[in-house]
């Protein structure tokens, strides 16, 4: 089965022997607290940055997933106030979930179509964090690394957070423009879903300090203080963890594998461009995501293609949201070959040109 699903998606074929390899080694029995654990965790967090291209002096933290992140960072570091700025359904669920927990938590929405309209932005100046999806899975858009900078410019004295779940260990982002950076490790990172990595800045360590907000097990402060000695606040996933300090040790350097996608996309586009019946959803090439690409048709058509790209052994990505019925999704993550897309690229030439 060739999957192209953006999430949970295709896992890096060595991972199935990075599993004999961690039961050999005794990972899957290690004490979350002993040696073994402490020196793994050391050296996947150096890897993380590394590879990652994350400043030296940002701390990572492990989650069990992105949406734990939402959670944690609101408790940690707002008291009254997060903003978010959103285009789609992601985005706009981080908010309304912040708001479950910061009731005066503010949300802006933009068209899919527009860059992040920054200059437009009202943020309130109580406003403690500001929220927002790097790389929007339900849609297809990203944000650019000049929008990325001109909100770090325009608001220098707020926290920041990105939500980059479908582009973290696919393109080199410039974590110094913003406090936090989080991702699932079930997309780009080409691993099982059940862990997330986190970085966060001096300043976002900092204010949680300020805050000392300890009233759930997974408090920023508490994840630093256990951090700072290489564990975690509760038994975490060792698995996924030693998963991750493997493919990380196996894979190019992230300049180099956003180069390949960032071609790989480009050259996707292109050829999906020359369909008639489905278009692409996003029609700024400006916004266009370099690793979630959305098509849009009528809803028999956009059925008929899954179903029929399922028959010949193919996973397409549903659509989401808004966009459920009228489109379905294609990832284009490193895990996945070249030769995959090809076959991709004949099926639909056979059925569709």
């Amino acid at each position: 089965m060739l999957n192209f699903y953006p999430g949970p998606s295709k896992v890096y074929p060595e991972v199935r022997n990075y599993l004999v390899d961690a039961y050999d080694e005794g990972i899957l029995s290690t004490p979350h607290r002993g040696e073994q654990f402490v020196q793994m965790t050391r050296a996947v967090v150096g890897s993380v940055k590394r590879r990652l291209n994350i400043p030296q002096d940002y701390y990572i933290f492990f989650t069990s997933s992105a949406t734990e992140c939402w959670e944690v960072l609101i408790q940690s570091l707002t008291k009254h106030k997060s903003s978010h700025i959103y285009n789609g359904s992601f985005g706009e669920k981080w908010y309304q979930y912040a708001q479950k927990l910061r009731p005066a938590a503010e949300g802006f929405s933009f068209d899919l179509n527009a860059p992040m309209p920054v200059e437009q932005l009202n943020i309130s100046a109580d406003t403690e964090l500001i929220c927002f999806t790097h790389n929007e899975t339900s849609n297809g858009t990203q944000v650019s690394p000049t929008t990325i900078l001109n909100l770090h410019n325009r608001y220098r004295d707020t926290l920041i957070a990105v939500d980059a779940t479908s582009s973290m260990a696919g393109l080199n982002l410039k974590v110094i423009k913003a406090d936090i950076w989080f991702a699932s490790a079930q997309k780009c990172f080409g691993l099982p879903a059940g862990l997330a990595v986190m970085a966060c800045s001096p300043r976002a360590i900092f204010r949680a300090k300020q805050m000392g907000e300890r009233a759930h097990y997974n408090s920023l402060v508490s994840m630093y203080e256990k951090m700072l000695n290489y564990q975690t606040t509760h038994t975490p996933n060792v698995l996924n963890i030693y998963l991750l300090k493997r493919a990380l040790e196996d894979r190019p350097f992230i300049k180099t594998i956003d180069l390949e996608l960032t071609d790989r996309a480009q050259e996707l586009y292109t050829f999906f461009e020359q369909f008639s019946d489905f278009q692409l959803l996003v029609e700024n090439e400006e916004v266009r995501s370099k690793t979630v690409l959305a098509l849009q048709g009528n809803e028999k058509l956009i059925d008929d293609i899954k179903k029929r790209a399922l028959h010949h052994n193919m996973r397409l990505g549903n659509g989401y949201g808004p966009w459920a019925r009228n489109t379905f999704r294609i990832a284009n993550f490193p895990a996945i070959l070249n030769e995959e897309y090809e076959e991709l690229k004949r099926f639909f030439l056979h059925y569709y040109a």
